[in-house]
């Protein structure tokens, strides 16, 4: 069962769950604000951590707002796509053959097979981006694995609408979003490195800071870049 609070400048959905813990999310593109909350909770308890919350849901909810989005894409000729923080050009070749992507000097070429849709393409796309994280992987996990003292057990790659990574620190796993392939490759390593230190600590608290500081000097810079660059347009129907 759902309901929905007044917090003043904007309401926020409450949907009642079998969980422990109160979870709070904010969603692009607008700042939607959905509280998860304990099936036993009464609104007014909600009520007041959601008001304990505000200054942090109004930050978000303006950096969501100003953050540039792509326009939706349609995988056609002459179409802008981005990889590893390079523009190229995309040329669609239709031949009878296994579909495929390559890169050139400035161009991407993504072979389909005759007929292939726009959702296939884009499947296609998708399917070859995670390639391109998974390639990367090795080196990055050999290069930080020793330097944090942790183990990744194993690695998800994935769309993800809302995160750029998470982890499960009990499981060993991090779960990276297909789109890092997009972005300049520092931005993968730093999200990378992020998880990673959430298999120490699992909180964003001072020693989770102390942490990234030590490692890796320049995370806030990484951090900032990746939230300036446009994000996917996405389809939201909450």
């Amino acid at each position: 069962m759902g309901r929905r609070i007044d917090l003043g400048e904007f309401d926020a959905d409450v949907v009642f769950k079998k969980i422990k813990n109160v979870h709070l999310s904010v969603y692009p593109p607008d700042g939607k604000v959905r509280i998860s909350a304990p099936s036993h909770m009464n609104l007014d308890t909600i009520r007041v951590y959601a008001i304990s919350k505000l200054a942090w849901i109004k930050r978000q909810r303006k950096k969501l707002r100003e953050q540039e989005r792509e326009t939706p894409r349609e995988f056609i000729d002459r179409e802008s796509h981005y990889v590893w923080g390079k523009r190229y050009l995309l040329t669609v070749v239709e031949e009878d053959a296994p579909p495929r992507v390559e890169l050139g000097h400035r161009s991407m070429k993504l072979y389909v097979r005759p007929g292939t849709g726009d959702d296939a393409r884009d499947a296609i796309v998708s399917q070859w981006l995670r390639d391109q994280i998974r390639a990367a992987l090795p080196e990055l996990l050999a290069r930080w694995e020793p330097r944090l003292g942790v183990k990744v057990k194993k690695v998800f790659i994935q769309h993800m609408k809302t995160r750029w990574g998470s982890c499960n620190p009990k499981a060993g796993h991090v779960r990276l979003n297909t789109d890092l392939a997009k972005k300049p490759p520092e931005c993968l390593e730093y999200i990378l490195v992020h998880e990673m230190a959430h298999l120490i600590e699992p909180t964003h608290n001072e020693r989770f800071v102390a942490i990234m500081e030590k490692f890796m000097p320049k995370w806030k810079f990484h951090r900032d870049q990746l939230n300036r660059l446009p994000v996917r347009h996405e389809e939201w129907g909450y």
